[in-house]
């Protein structure tokens, strides 16, 4: 099969087009054949090692071999572990790995899969896992969001930010995102009550006040980002694109300094990092069955084409997600 490796750290350049052999299946894993993949900022971080903390993971001088790349997904069922019981040859699917997605065929866990659902695209649903479980799982699990409040999101027309949007909407709150003039209108159209246009006017420095501040681009320090907050309102911290993309820690550094000062404060400051579940995928599924969520996708590269597709979203504009077709 056909499979997007690379062997040493650095640019799209390094992405290579193999033919590797099919992934075994183990008795909790589901072989699936991949229609469409997306492509997330995860992605380039693996293929820069940017930030090095990276290299713990996957190799410290150069990626480990057979390694490739891709994290979302959606295709059909081919073969099933003996230990399956969820899924069988022939169902539409959607999820993720850690890595691998850029390939023909992937074995995946088969608490990283939902059944897709019927009203979307492969390569709609291709584009829901990593971002959506972020945000769904920023708001509702670190957030704590209820019916009512006032959400502000920065970065709202990004992968992460349109899911974060709608899913704000879907739980009652009032939502106000920040994106630049090109995006105001898209941003207004997921459901947003408020926009604010970042190159005209600074949230951190408006009287509005907000009981929840999901911040996805990392561009303010942590005493800025509170500014806007209730007196005992959540910060929560994704990272982002704006986030250091070298030194250590890059985007967890700011998730770092969150956790030393958030002991000290009244306002919450929480981090999240996705935790990719079947239960989740399943929630986010009903949720776009009854339309009250739609993945947002910027364009589309067909799988020939996937380091143009990881230089355009390493460019950090992306408007929604970047798809991959097979």
């Amino acid at each position: 099969m056909k499979a997007w490796s690379w062997e040493r750290y650095g640019s799209p350049d390094v992405l290579t087009l193999k033919d590797v052999d099919e992934p075994g299946v183990a008795r909790d894993e589901v072989l699936v054949r991949v229609r469409a993949a997306s492509v997330n900022p995860y992605d380039w971080r693996h293929m820069r090692a940017a930030p090095k903390l990276v290299r713990l993971s996957i190799g410290l001088r150069r990626p480990k071999p057979g390694l490739v790349l891709g994290a979302d997904l959606a295709g059909v069922v081919e073969r099933v572990g003996d230990g399956v019981t969820g899924f069988q040859p022939g169902d539409e699917v959607f999820g993720e790995v850690k890595l691998g997605s850029f390939a023909e065929t992937v074995a995946v866990p088969e608490n990283r899969l939902a059944i897709k659902p019927a009203r979307l695209t492969f390569e709609q649903a291709a584009s829901v896992s990593m971002a959506a479980h972020t945000a769904l799982q920023g708001l509702r699990d670190k957030g704590m969001i209820s019916a009512g409040q006032r959400v502000l999101v920065n970065g709202a027309s990004g992968g992460i930010g349109t899911f974060a949007v709608q899913l704000a909407k879907a739980f009652g709150a009032e939502v106000t995102g920040v994106c630049s003039a090109r995006n105001v209108e898209l941003v207004r159209s997921l459901g947003a009550d408020d926009v604010v246009d970042y190159t005209r006017e600074d949230f951190t420095e408006g009287e509005e006040r907000y009981d929840l501040v999901m911040d996805i681009v990392g561009d303010r320090s942590l005493a800025r980002l509170r500014r806007p907050l209730t007196s005992r309102g959540t910060l929560v911290i994704v990272g982002g694109i704006a986030s250091p993309r070298g030194g250590l820690l890059g985007p967890a550094a700011q998730m770092l300094r969150g956790a030393l000062v958030s002991p000290f404060v009244r306002q919450r400051i929480a981090s999240v990092s996705w935790k990719p579940n079947s239960a989740d995928l399943r929630l986010l599924a009903d949720l776009m069955e009854k339309e009250e969520i739609t993945p947002v996708i910027d364009r589309t590269y067909p799988f020939t084409e996937i380091p143009e597709a990881v230089r355009y979203v390493e460019r950090g504009h992306a408007r929604g997600k970047v798809a991959i077709t097979f």
